[in-house]
């Protein structure tokens, strides 16, 4: 009798000493989001997902678990990296951690203009 296999351990963490977020699999570092801080507005300006663990959804999984710590904290987002952009405007429920008068800079809907 087979065994099915063993579904990956992810995790999303924030390092904040190297000032990103990174996604492990199975304890592997596989990809990472890196931000600026100011006060409680975070710029995100890269997003990379190591070749090794690509097509499998990481970046998508990183953002979105980046992205609720970033509501739980009552944190502003601003999207500067194509892929967290890209993410918010496919994902609408995300639009709100955009302060709406920066929206328009990011081509997103909801812009105050």
């Amino acid at each position: 009798m087979s065994q099915a296999p063993q579904a990956d351990e992810i995790v999303v963490r924030e390092a904040p000493n190297r000032h990103r977020f990174e996604i492990l699999v199975d304890g592997t570092l596989a990809g990472f989001t890196v931000y600026r801080a100011t006060g409680d507005r975070y710029t995100f300006t890269h997003t990379e997902i190591d070749e090794a663990f690509g097509g499998r959804g990481l970046a998508s999984v990183l953002i979105s678990g980046t992205l609720d710590e970033m509501r739980s904290r009552g944190n502003s987002v601003l999207p500067q990296c194509p892929f967290v952009r890209r993410y918010i405007s496919r994902h609408p429920d995300y639009l709100d951690l955009v302060p709406e008068a920066d929206r328009a800079t990011y081509d997103l809907p909801g812009s105050s203009q």
